[in-house]
């Protein structure tokens, strides 16, 4: 009987090890994912999190979790599944819910990053494809044909350039990324030694969030460094001139770059207009669905109904502003909970 409680215990134990090893070994494959697809990452992170759903068989590695911030991630997963059930077409709701599980991200980096040399090679890793992701985005820009070479993969690489895209089918996504892995490897680099390669990696990275002409990209970053102004203790000096010198650049820079920022205070601008368009209805259909929202996806299936006569957009699935989107599909109950998510 002992015997053969010893064997059951060793079984377990090396199930533990072989799920706990491959998950080191899948987990650079997901950031790979994150920097170059989106297909790529989003699979990985399935397989990533069912073996983390495995280790938790596991007394010791349940007490381990970061379960303070999973209450806030349990509790606004349940309210988007009760506005998908609530809302008037359960089935495609659930479906379109299925972002949700990115949440899961938060667990399985956690739990593959233990240690501060993980943390480190994590953080050396993400500047590495930040750099490249720049560069790859400011070499689009800069040297854009007219017209787009349709020969592969000159063809794949130039398509959209008037934009930095990188690898992505939009320059939406390359400047969000650009935005969270500036702000990732910032306070390494106001706080370490020899950090001459990464401060060039980290303003390659920044030239490509230029490129990107992403003007929700640019105030997220802003955003971000005034929020370290704030809570980071050393490095304050340098983040005070280096973006006074950022600033300066970009208005006195080049007249493309130059005009896109003056448009984020130019109430005339169309694109600007239309997020107020978009921002309006938004509310409007929140105020019909206040506490559960009208469901995951329910922008995309009902925006044309709420679209101003005036908005040249008469459809969209997103309303151009995070909280906004979580408030019009989750409502309420969902927005508090992402946002205590962030707090």
């Amino acid at each position: 009987m002992l015997s053969d409680l010893g064997a059951a215990g060793l079984l377990r134990a090396v199930l533990r090890l072989n799920a706990a090893s491959l998950s080191r070994a899948m987990f650079p494959i997901f950031v790979v994912g994150l920097a170059s697809s989106v297909t790529l990452s989003e699979s990985t992170l399935a397989v990533l999190t069912a073996l983390w759903l495995w280790r938790l068989r596991d007394p010791t590695v349940r007490r381990d979790q970061p379960w303070s911030l999973g209450i806030f991630i349990a509790i606004f997963g349940l309210a988007t599944l009760v506005s998908a059930l609530a809302s008037d077409v359960p089935g495609r709701s659930l479906l379109a819910a299925k972002g949700t599980l990115t949440a899961f991200a938060f667990f399985v980096t956690a739990d593959t990053l233990r240690g501060a040399d993980r943390i480190e090679r994590f953080l050396g890793l993400l500047a590495i494809f930040g750099a490249m992701l720049g560069a790859m985005g400011v070499v689009q820009v800069a040297t854009c044909p007219t017209p787009t070479p349709t020969l592969w993969p000159l063809g794949w690489f130039y398509a959209r350039c008037e934009r930095a895209r990188g690898p992505f089918s939009i320059y939406m996504t390359l400047g969000g990324i650009l935005a969270m892995l500036l702000l990732a490897g910032l306070p390494p680099l106001l706080t370490a030694r020899r950090t001459r390669g990464r401060w060039v990696m980290w303003l390659v990275t920044l030239g490509g969030l230029g490129a990107t002409y992403v003007r929700g990209a640019w105030v997220g970053f802003t955003a971000g460094l005034a929020v370290m102004l704030l809570t980071l203790r050393r490095g304050r000096v340098v983040m005070i001139v280096g973006l006074a010198l950022v600033v300066a650049i970009a208005f006195l820079g080049p007249e493309r770059l130059s005009a896109r920022i003056r448009s984020l205070a130019d109430p005339h601008d169309v694109t600007a207009r239309e997020r107020l368009y978009m921002w309006q209805s938004g509310l409007v259909m929140w105020r019909e669905h206040p506490w559960l929202g009208v469901g995951p996806g329910g922008v995309a299936r009902s925006y044309r109904q709420y679209a101003l006569p005036e908005a040249v957009k008469k459809s969209t699935s997103h309303v151009h502003s995070s909280p906004l989107q979580v408030l019009v599909e989750r409502g309420v109950v969902g927005l508090a909970a992402w946002l205590a998510m962030w707090v």
